[in-house]
């Protein structure tokens, strides 16, 4: 099911969220449901804080990203990176802080340069409650990152030079009453 984003403004994406206990909630369902709304938005990452709930859960599918590459320019870092994060711990980041230009569904239209560790360390379970500890790089890490901080109450927006979030102020503050050009479903803070 193709369930709506929460836009920037809504309180939910400023929250910690919290842990999920196993048997709670079915989590294969809803991580379907999160690809489900991923893909038709076109994204690559996805949290659970933005469809409206506060759990530490999020998904990510980095194959987009090498769709019409060229083959020496494919991401090897993306290559069948498809995954659910449930109550995810980064343990590690490491190597060199690298730029790019980065985006959220939350935060339509509004892009912004991000640096980040190259290199990241997470323990996390997938749907089967299986316990996973696995190390990333490049885009892959990256993208972790991003997703991670939605869990954390944190966006992207919040890396951006001061500056810079003084001039999408008035984007940002559009957003939240619905001006936005997104041709995906959202839900605006009331």
């Amino acid at each position: 099911m193709i369930l709506p984003i929460i836009a920037y403004g809504d309180p939910v994406l400023r929250k910690r969220a919290k842990d999920i206990e196993p048997g709670s909630i079915d989590v294969k369902k809803l991580s379907d449901d999160m690809f489900e709304t991923m893909y038709a938005a076109s994204g690559i990452g996805l949290a659970a804080p933005q469809i409206g709930q506060s759990i530490r859960m999020f998904v990510v599918d980095g194959d987009p990203l090498n769709e019409g590459e060229a083959e020496e320019d494919i991401d090897q870092s993306l290559v069948g990176f498809k995954k659910v994060f449930i109550n995810p711990e980064i343990i590690e980041e490491a190597g060199d802080d690298w730029g790019f230009e980065e985006g959220c569904l939350s935060i339509p239209g509004i892009r912004g340069e991000v640096f980040r560790p190259e290199i990241v360390v997470i323990r996390y379970f997938d749907t089967d409650w299986q316990e996973h500890e696995e190390e990333f790089d490049g885009m892959a890490a990256r993208i972790i990152q991003h997703e991670y901080d939605h869990l954390e109450g944190k966006l992207f927006t919040d890396y951006l030079p001061s500056l810079r979030r003084q001039l999408i102020k008035r984007k940002l503050t559009d957003i939240t009453k619905g001006k936005t050009d997104a041709e995906y479903r959202m839900k605006f803070p009331k």
